[in-house]
C-alpha cells in the first residue's frame, strides 16, 4: 500500500472548493456497496462513482485511490475516537473497552463479519485495519501507562498483553456473540474490573 493517508487531510491548492455533498456521497457509496455484500476487492472506482453519482475523476480529486478511500470510508464506520477524562484509570478504560468493536453505523453488523477473512488474506487489507485500530490502541497505551506513572497500576506491567487481555472478550462478544447471557452494557466495567484484579498495585 503506497499511501494510506486520505488526500482529505493535505493541503489544497488554491480553485474551486471541495464538495462536503460529494465527498459524503462518495464515502456513503462505499459503504453501501460492503453492506450489499460486496468485497473490498470487487470495489471499483467506476462502481463507486456510479453509485455516488459522480465522476471517477472527483474521487481521484479527493482520495490517491481506493485504498485510502477504503481507509476513510471505515474510520467513518467506527465513529470518533473516544475522549478519556483522565480522572480514574477504571473510568478511562471502561470507556475505552466499551468502544471496542461498537460502531456507530448500523451497517457495521453486515460490513465488519465479512472484512475479517479480507483482512486475514490481504496485507494491504491488513495495513488498512493496523491504520484504523492503533490510534484506538494507542489510547488504551496511553491509560495503562498513566496508571503505572501515578503508582495505581504494577510496575511490570505487561501493557501490550494487558490491552489484548482486555480488549479480546469485548471483540469476541461483539463479533460473535459468544455468550449471549451477557449484557452488552454492563460487559465493559465487568472486564476492566476482572483485569484490574491482577493489574493493580499492591
Amino acid at each position: 500500500m503506497s499511501d494510506m493517508t486520505s488526500n482529505a487531510d493535505a493541503p489544497r491548492s488554491p480553485g474551486r472548493p471541495r464538495s462536503v455533498r460529494a465527498d459524503e456521497a462518495i464515502v456513503e457509496a462505499v459503504l453501501d456497496l460492503l453492506a450489499e455484500g460486496s468485497t473490498i476487492d470487487a470495489l471499483s472506482i467506476e462502481g463507486i462513482a456510479a453509485r455516488a453519482g459522480v465522476g471517477k475523476a472527483t474521487i481521484y480529486r479527493r482520495w490517491s485511490g481506493k485504498e485510502a478511500l477504503m481507509l476513510d470510508a471505515l474510520r467513518r464506520l467506527k465513529g470518533v475516537l473516544p475522549q478519556p477524562a483522565g480522572h480514574s484509570v477504571r473510568e478511562d478504560l471502561v470507556l475505552l473497552v466499551g468502544a471496542v468493536g461498537h460502531n456507530v453505523d448500523p451497517r457495521a453488523a453486515k460490513i465488519m463479519p465479512c472484512l475479517v477473512p479480507e483482512v486475514n488474506r490481504s496485507p494491504d487489507h491488513f495495513r488498512v485495519y493496523q491504520n484504523i485500530i492503533e490510534p484506538r490502541r494507542q489510547l488504551m497505551r496511553e491509560v495503562l501507562r498513566w496508571g503505572v506513572r501515578s503508582g495505581e497500576l504494577r510496575a511490570d506491567l505487561d501493557i501490550e498483553v494487558v490491552m489484548a487481555l482486555l480488549a479480546g472478550p469485548m471483540l469476541v462478544q461483539r463479533m460473535l456473540r459468544w455468550n449471549p447471557d451477557l449484557d452488552d452494557d454492563s460487559l465493559p466495567g465487568r472486564i476492566v474490573d476482572n483485569v484490574l484484579g491482577g493489574i493493580q498495585a499492591r
